[in-house]
Protein backbone atom coordinates (compact mmCIF):
# COMPACT_ATOMS: atom_id res chain seq x y z
CA UNK A 1 0.00 0.00 0.00
CA UNK A 2 1.72 3.28 -0.91
CA UNK A 3 -0.45 6.74 -0.39
CA UNK A 4 1.29 9.81 -1.84
CA UNK A 5 0.70 13.80 -0.88
CA UNK A 6 0.56 16.55 -2.76
CA UNK A 7 -0.85 20.15 -2.35
CA UNK A 8 1.90 21.48 0.14
CA UNK A 9 4.07 24.50 -0.61
CA UNK A 10 4.62 28.32 0.39
CA UNK A 11 1.77 30.30 0.87
CA UNK A 12 1.00 33.49 2.82
CA UNK A 13 -0.44 33.60 6.20
CA UNK A 14 -4.56 33.80 5.44
CA UNK A 15 -3.97 31.93 2.33
CA UNK A 16 -5.57 28.43 1.44
CA UNK A 17 -3.80 25.45 0.44
CA UNK A 18 -5.82 21.77 -0.74
CA UNK A 19 -3.62 18.70 0.31
CA UNK A 20 -4.16 15.74 -1.18
CA UNK A 21 -3.55 11.77 -0.79
CA UNK A 22 -4.24 9.13 -2.93
CA UNK A 23 -3.85 5.71 -1.95
CA UNK A 24 -3.01 2.75 -4.55
CA UNK A 25 -2.54 -1.24 -3.45
CA UNK A 26 -5.56 -1.47 -1.68
CA UNK A 27 -9.01 0.46 -1.88
CA UNK A 28 -9.97 2.44 1.47
CA UNK A 29 -13.47 2.50 1.67
CA UNK A 30 -15.68 4.18 4.75
CA UNK A 31 -14.55 1.78 7.68
CA UNK A 32 -11.15 2.47 7.10
CA UNK A 33 -10.33 5.69 9.24
CA UNK A 34 -8.21 7.88 7.18
CA UNK A 35 -6.17 10.72 8.61
CA UNK A 36 -3.91 13.52 8.45
CA UNK A 37 -0.96 14.29 10.50
CA UNK A 38 1.70 16.84 10.62
CA UNK A 39 4.94 17.53 12.46
CA UNK A 40 6.71 20.93 12.64
CA UNK A 41 10.42 21.25 13.47
CA UNK A 42 11.07 20.39 16.85
CA UNK A 43 8.19 19.18 17.54
CA UNK A 44 6.57 15.58 17.95
CA UNK A 45 4.20 14.35 15.11
CA UNK A 46 0.47 15.54 15.92
CA UNK A 47 -3.13 14.51 14.49
CA UNK A 48 -4.90 17.20 12.59
CA UNK A 49 -8.00 15.79 11.34
CA UNK A 50 -9.83 12.08 10.85
CA UNK A 51 -12.84 11.08 9.02
CA UNK A 52 -14.23 7.62 9.83
CA UNK A 53 -17.20 6.63 8.64
CA UNK A 54 -19.31 10.48 7.94
CA UNK A 55 -17.58 11.83 11.15
CA UNK A 56 -15.14 13.80 11.18
CA UNK A 57 -12.88 15.11 13.97
CA UNK A 58 -10.30 18.34 14.57
CA UNK A 59 -7.36 18.76 16.06
CA UNK A 60 -8.57 22.84 18.56
CA UNK A 61 -6.08 24.20 16.89
CA UNK A 62 -7.46 24.33 13.01
CA UNK A 63 -11.54 23.82 13.89
CA UNK A 64 -13.32 25.80 11.76
CA UNK A 65 -9.97 26.49 9.41
CA UNK A 66 -9.13 23.25 7.76
CA UNK A 67 -12.00 20.14 6.26
CA UNK A 68 -10.97 16.75 5.87
CA UNK A 69 -13.36 14.77 3.14
CA UNK A 70 -12.88 12.05 1.08
CA UNK A 71 -13.51 10.53 -2.28
CA UNK A 72 -13.25 6.65 -2.29
CA UNK A 73 -14.26 6.36 -6.37
CA UNK A 74 -10.25 8.11 -6.29
CA UNK A 75 -9.16 6.36 -3.27
CA UNK A 76 -8.55 9.79 -2.15
CA UNK A 77 -8.65 11.82 1.08
CA UNK A 78 -8.25 15.79 1.15
CA UNK A 79 -7.48 18.33 3.81
CA UNK A 80 -8.82 21.95 2.81
CA UNK A 81 -6.84 23.99 4.95
CA UNK A 82 -8.24 27.62 4.48
CA UNK A 83 -6.98 30.92 6.75
CA UNK A 84 -3.21 29.07 7.09
CA UNK A 85 -1.38 30.93 10.03
CA UNK A 86 2.70 30.84 10.09
CA UNK A 87 2.00 27.72 12.87
CA UNK A 88 0.85 25.42 10.57
CA UNK A 89 3.98 25.26 9.01
CA UNK A 90 4.74 21.46 9.19
CA UNK A 91 5.40 18.11 7.29
CA UNK A 92 1.59 17.00 6.93
CA UNK A 93 1.73 13.06 6.66
CA UNK A 94 -1.29 11.22 5.20
CA UNK A 95 -2.46 8.17 7.14
CA UNK A 96 -4.82 5.03 6.44
CA UNK A 97 -6.10 2.96 8.91
CA UNK A 98 -5.65 5.21 12.13
CA UNK A 99 -5.94 4.04 15.61
CA UNK A 100 -6.52 5.43 18.76
CA UNK A 101 -6.03 8.89 17.34
CA UNK A 102 -2.44 8.57 16.77
CA UNK A 103 -1.18 5.40 15.15
CA UNK A 104 -2.25 4.08 11.69
CA UNK A 105 -1.82 1.09 9.42
CA UNK A 106 0.23 3.26 6.79
CA UNK A 107 1.75 6.69 6.28
CA UNK A 108 2.45 8.96 3.02
CA UNK A 109 5.81 10.22 3.13
CA UNK A 110 4.45 13.78 3.81
CA UNK A 111 4.44 17.02 2.10
CA UNK A 112 5.98 20.09 3.34
CA UNK A 113 3.86 23.48 3.97
CA UNK A 114 5.22 26.35 4.68
CA UNK A 115 2.91 29.60 5.60
CA UNK A 116 4.96 32.56 5.74
CA UNK A 117 3.62 35.71 8.34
Amino acid sequence: VQLVESGGGLVQAGGSLRLSCVASGRTFSNRDAMGWFRQAPGKEREVVAIISWFITTYTDSVKGRFAISRDNAKNTVYLQMNSLKPEDTAVYYCAAGVKRGREADYWGKGTLVTVSS
